[in-house]
């Protein structure tokens, strides 16, 4: 079943997640709904998972969730999830083992992307909007995902 194409987030019960339903982008929260839209769609999930006292969570929902050419690349490519770690630690645990498994260092914004039925593939944290810090800009690790999942 697929999902209404905006975002759902003004109906989650986690304030932090509610922080977020005016973003352009099309989020989730958690459900089985959401990962069967994922699979229904043949759609990868971008997981974005942070919480409420998080600096760089705050700094990348400004810079890449509150921007519209982002959300539509997002939009376009993912099934978005986001996730509060306070409200759902245990999906937090996972993803996180999961990064660090993958010989990355942790930390939030936890952003993971996962196959349509949840298991990850590749992941990171904070993705700036514009290349810098060493790091691509999150469009372009975006269309990167997309193409090595395609």
């Amino acid at each position: 079943m697929t999902l209404p194409a905006r975002n759902l987030l003004a109906e989650e019960a986690s304030p932090y997640l509610r922080q977020h339903s005016d973003n352009p982008v099309h989020w989730r929260g958690w459900s089985p709904a959401a990962l069967a839209e994922a699979t229904e769609l043949g759609r990868p999930i971008l997981l974005s998972i942070g919480y409420a006292a998080c600096h760089w969570c705050h700094v990348m929902a400004h810079e890449s969730f509150e921007n519209d050419a982002v959300a539509a690349v997002m939009n376009r490519l993912y099934v978005n999830i986001k996730v509060d770690r306070e409200e759902r630690p245990d999906i937090d645990q996972i993803y996180m083992a999961a990064l660090h498994a993958m010989g990355e260092q942790g930390g939030w914004p936890l952003t993971m992307f996962l196959t349509p039925d949840g298991k990850p593939f590749w992941g990171g944290t904070y993705f700036p909007r514009e290349a810098r810090y060493g790091r691509p800009g999150f469009i372009q690790v975006l269309e990167a995902v997309d193409k090595a999942w395609r």
